[in-house]
């Protein structure tokens, strides 16, 4: 069964004149930026956040801090299942990738894949099989194999002749740290990534993560408000450049900037024991309009359309899959 899981990558480029595609997914937060009146001038704002904070932190050998310029680009993934007959592309993922253009020397650069991870089957699975799973009981808990079969579609993926024709190196993804964790600053300094954190313990979403083949780490970059987490597949500080995960960095920093401004636009850095908090007052807002809330109530429907059109009409078939699959 797993020959007939492939997967088709389209790319588009996210710039002041993106229009959100009819099939993209309408809570990513990209697409969230790029409606209403104030579109343009969102993207336009955004992207040069993004440029700015790349300067400020590859600073050597750039006295005016405009050397670089970074281009995103906006990386599709539909999956195929062609068993039964059916040969229907599914739309799975959506992630950005940086492009980082050296104006010094003409140099493009590959950035890591993986900024902004968004998938139709986590939806399903954190807005719909999660609270279905908690209705009225006592206590918070995980269904059984809870995150399982979305693990083994997204190792599937990264391991497919599809990714590695696209891609050089392996997704790095870098998200907000949680809101239900405390996490401790270490004595560890990274140049770049910079002061490491640990969490007390781990969080729904880390061990989502663990079952996609990724493991975490936690750092506050220079200047940072708070720490990120970055979830990665083999070494985070051995196998990427400085300047690709400055290009992460830079890009997640300043979406979390705009949408979780209380925790990554707060008026004083984390300390030595932090626990982030959408409660806090002590923040600044960006100029770029975002919907908090539409965000949420758009990520139920689309966990409801995964359910409706994926995760029921294709029910043997993946189950089967997932059985057969070999981690």
């Amino acid at each position: 069964m797993k020959k007939d899981f492939t997967f088709n990558i389209k790319s588009i480029c996210f710039d002041e004149n993106y229009h959100p595609a009819d099939n993209t997914r309408m809570t990513t937060n990209f697409a969230n930026l790029a409606r209403g009146k104030s579109r343009q001038e969102n993207l336009r704002n955004t992207l040069s956040m993004i440029a700015n904070r790349f300067n400020n932190l590859a600073h050597w050998d750039n006295p005016n801090g405009d050397r670089y310029a970074v281009e995103l680009d906006i990386i599709s993934v539909e999956m195929n299942i062609g068993a039964e007959g059916s040969n229907r592309a599914l739309p799975l993922i959506e992630i950005l990738k940086p492009n980082i253009i050296d104006k010094k020397t003409g140099r493009r650069i590959d950035g890591i894949v993986g900024n902004n991870f968004s998938s139709y089957v986590r939806d399903y699975d954190f807005s719909v099989l999660l609270p279905e799973h908690n209705n009225n009981k006592p206590t918070f808990s995980t269904p059984e194999n809870f995150g399982e079969f979305h693990g083994k579609l997204f190792r599937h993926f990264v391991t497919s002749a599809a990714y590695k024709e696209h891609f050089k190196k392996p997704p790095v993804i870098c998200i907000s740290a949680s809101s239900s964790k405390t996490y401790h600053r270490t004595e560890n300094q990274h140049p770049i990534l910079g002061v490491e954190y640990q969490q007390n313990e781990f969080s729904p979403t880390d061990q989502y993560f663990e079952k996609m083949g990724m493991q975490v780490r936690y750092f506050m970059p220079p200047n940072c408000s708070a720490p990120l987490a970055f979830y990665f597949i083999g070494d985070l500080l051995g196998d990427y450049t400085n300047l690709e995960l400055i290009g992460t960095i830079s890009t997640m920093e300043t979406f979390q900037r705009i949408y979780r401004p209380e925790i990554y636009n707060a008026n004083s850095a984390a300390g030595k024991l932090y626990q982030p908090s959408l409660q806090n007052k002590d923040y600044s807002l960006t100029q770029i309009v975002y919907d908090r809330e539409e965000r949420s109530q758009l990520a139920v429907k689309q966990g409801k359309y995964t359910e409706e059109h994926f995760i029921k009409p294709y029910k043997n078939i993946l189950e089967q899959w997932a059985e057969n699959y070999a981690l």
